[in-house]
């Protein structure tokens, strides 16, 4: 079995807009190195934040440490048996599902 991460970075917090929802919030968000801006809707009533706090954001194919496929047939992400680890143990804040929208850049920019 492989490594189940396609992506990991550390951003910093550069803005946060509540107006649109009730509980989740837009955040903007800019890589360590300044070289990844991205935009994430976020439950900040489960995960608060603030400005300038850093958060790291994995994105993976599954929630199993090999890597292996999810059975579909679970309950969800915490169905997990008792004392299985998983991708989910190593954060705070976990969504499961499908990314809806990303934006091509210029370039090799996404």
């Amino acid at each position: 079995m492989s490594d189940a991460s396609l992506f990991d970075e550390t951003f910093l917090i550069t803005s946060i807009n509540s107006a649109k929802y009730d509980r989740v919030s837009r955040i903007a968000t800019t890589s360590a190195n300044h070289e990844i801006s991205m935009t994430l809707d976020l439950n900040t009533e489960l995960f608060p934040v603030a400005v300038n706090d850093k958060l790291t954001v994995s994105l993976a194919t599954s929630l199993k440490l090999d890597g292996s496929k999810e059975d579909d047939s679970t309950a969800g992400w915490r169905a997990a048996g008792a004392g299985e680890a998983s991708l989910a143990d190593m954060y705070d804040y976990v969504c499961r599902g499908k990314v809806y929208r990303f934006e091509e850049g210029t370039g090799g920019n996404l």
